[in-house]
């Protein structure tokens, strides 16, 4: 009970805005001073831990993906990838938005960075969308929901630090997600498609939309696609590990900067410096988290987690409902990088108890976790967009738009479920 109490502390904390890293921290040291039974002493493995995450070969892919992703955020990718779709679809009606969901998955596909991703797609796709008069709602959710592709189409931060946490090979998460963030993209695109047709006044064909040639599509569609094909291909085929392919894929975004004429001093510093804050945040997070579970543990919470659901229970269904039920609701107040340092190892040996397979539960997580940066009032997703679209959309207009992508978010997460062979369709 007094791990579960640790528990309850640290949501609290956290829902009060404290910086992660030190509610970890600072709530287990406290926890182990107050408590005779386990004293500092519990934190003599904590060094040899911390080694061990420094060590981590496959943690390394985590700042090398984002320094891609901070890369072609400034290739200007983006803007030329948008115009060649925009083009292809300009004759149907909300084809625009199809566009925008094509054109985020293939940048989810690139840099994996949710935050890169819907800032690009606010400053570049949203005008073009309220210009061409669609609805102030289609369009802004339209623009946050493609953008969060990037949480579960590899190369994804999110499925590294999965397969870091719950010690399965990133290589086959990154195989096993394909096809469920293929089926949400479908959902996004069939779902715009048929409210267009039923209300077309939502979506209207725009008229200012200029045809380019074939060889400009060519130029702006296949350089983004030999570069997906050339990291992921790599990994899938296991020529390289993700970390070699996420070194790979620096190098490559490097060359598309070049190839755009973007590649300067500034661009390089801007990635460099992004990667070492947001890498430093997730890995002071992963230390805190370490500490905490040392305690957790130690206490008994663990334990008493899986005697809880294995044998009071004792329905592994009823442990995958709890499971995604809890992963969402908490989705609403905190980020996914302390979800998954706080609520995942300790579903980890329970799902190892019921037999469980890791890739499949994994991917499940994903697709959960990406549904947190939809839902208000705290979805990282909607708080990007505001900020990128200023003034000229409403903050309920958002919320308003964004309903219906996590009713859809939530029918692929369904889908996964019922239909397990999407995960294993590439293993």
């Amino acid at each position: 009970m007094i791990a579960l109490f640790m528990f309850v502390i640290v949501l609290a904390l956290l829902l009060v805005g404290i910086p992660v890293a030190f509610v970890f921290g600072a709530v287990s040291i406290v926890f182990a001073f107050f408590i005779p039974e386990l004293g500092f002493e519990v934190f003599s493995v904590l060094p040899f831990r911390i080694y061990g995450i420094m060590s981590n070969t496959t943690l390394m892919a985590v700042p090398l993906f984002i320094t891609m992703g901070l890369l072609l955020e400034k290739s200007l990718m983006a803007e030329r990838l948008l115009t060649a779709m925009s083009s292809l679809f300009r004759g149907v009606r909300g084809g625009l938005a199809v566009s925008v969901v094509l054109v985020g998955a293939m940048l989810a596909a690139s840099t994996g960075i949710v935050s890169a991703s819907v800032v690009m797609m606010s400053v570049i796709a949203l005008p073009l969308m309220l210009k061409a008069g669609y609805d102030k709602g289609l369009a802004s959710g339209t623009v946050a929901a493609s953008g969060t592709l990037g949480q579960i189409i590899p190369p994804s931060i999110i499925l590294i630090i999965l397969g870091d946490v719950m010690s399965v090979s990133v290589g086959d998460l990154f195989m096993g997600a394909v096809l469920p963030g293929l089926v949400l993209v479908g959902l996004y695109v069939a779902y715009i498609l048929i409210y267009s047709y039923f209300k077309p006044e939502i979506a209207p064909i725009p008229k200012d939309i200029k045809s380019i040639s074939t060889k400009e599509a060519i130029i702006s569609i296949v350089p983004p696609l030999i570069l997906m094909v050339s990291v992921l291909g790599s990994i899938f085929a296991g020529i390289a590990s993700p970390t070699e392919s996420a070194a790979f894929g620096v190098v490559g975004a490097m060359l598309l900067s070049l190839l755009n004429k973007s590649l300067n001093f500034d661009m390089l510093k801007y990635a460099s410096l992004g990667a070492v804050k947001l890498s430093g945040m997730i890995f002071m997070i992963l230390i805190g988290a370490t500490a905490f579970s040392l305690v957790f543990n130690e206490l008994g919470g663990s334990d008493l987690i899986l005697e809880f659901f294995s044998e009071d229970i004792g329905d592994v269904w009823i442990f995958i409902a709890i499971a995604m039920l809890s992963i969402f609701i908490l989705g609403f107040f905190i980020d996914f990088i302390e979800i998954s340092f706080i609520i995942v190892p300790i579903l980890v040996p329970v799902m190892e108890a019921f037999g469980i397979d890791p890739i499949w539960f994994a991917v499940l997580i994903a697709l959960n976790l990406q549904a947190s940066f939809l839902t208000p009032p705290f979805g990282l997703s909607l708080f990007f967009l505001k900020g990128a679209a200023g003034n000229t959309i409403k903050t309920m207009e958002i919320y308003k738009g964004i309903i219906p992508f996590i009713f859809l978010q939530l029918l692929g997460l369904l889908l996964v479920i019922i239909f397990p062979d999407l995960v294993f369709a590439f293993l």
